[in-house]
């Protein structure tokens, strides 16, 4: 799963969505460092992930792309799945996306001192050029598979797997509909649990 998915499958709570955001920059244990309800995020992020590697949704759509790609296809079908999803935003969230995304930039602004630097640029450069809310464009994904790609230890053209993942839209949506839907299941079983203990 890619940055918006993670923030969706994190829940209402501010923190949560933080720590959802922040699974990517964020790595190794966990020390407190951070309040309980972010690094739990961090924590349902890392649960998030292990989930979706051995779906069998996730499995299925991996086979679209063609076995060339194999190494990278993660990758690109991370950052596609969050093109899907901008798609159905209205079948899995109430409110515009517009809206939602501003909600989370303004709450992660009162958290900055939470946010390492790295993380803090991505957020910027996002709220500025409003780059979730445009993961619906073709064109948008196809500079995103670019930059990522540009960004490996050793470079590929990672937008070269965009005609693909366009051919196997149509199969890839019920697919990612039944990853989505299990994830909604697991994080909200995730979140329930992690509560208690913590709430007080």
């Amino acid at each position: 799963m890619n940055y918006l998915a993670h923030l969706l499958l994190s829940g209402p709570d501010p923190d949560w969505r933080l720590g959802g955001l922040l699974g990517d920059f964020v790595k190794g244990p966990l020390s407190g460092e951070r309040p309980a309800a972010i690094e739990a995020g961090i924590r349902l992020h890392r649960r998030i992930d292990a989930l979706s590697d051995t779906h069998p949704a996730y499995r299925a759509a991996l086979l679209q792309l063609d076995p060339e790609w194999r190494r990278y296809a993660g990758i690109a079908l991370d950052i596609w799945f969050d093109h899907l999803l901008c798609r159905q935003w209205s079948h899995w969230h109430p409110q515009p996306l517009d809206l939602y995304c501003a909600q989370c930039w303004r709450d992660f602004r009162a958290r900055s001192r939470y946010i390492p630097p790295r993380a803090q640029t991505f957020m910027d450069r996002a709220e500025q050029f409003r780059l979730l809310e445009s993961y619906g464009d073709v064109q948008v994904i196809e500079r995103t598979l670019m930059r990522v790609g540009q960004r490996l230890r050793r470079p590929v053209p990672l937008e070269d797997t965009l005609p693909q993942l366009l051919a196997a839209r149509d199969a890839m949506e019920p697919q990612f509909e039944a990853l989505f839907k299990d994830l909604n299941r697991e994080a909200e079983r995730f979140r329930q649990d992690y509560s208690g203990p913590h709430s007080a």
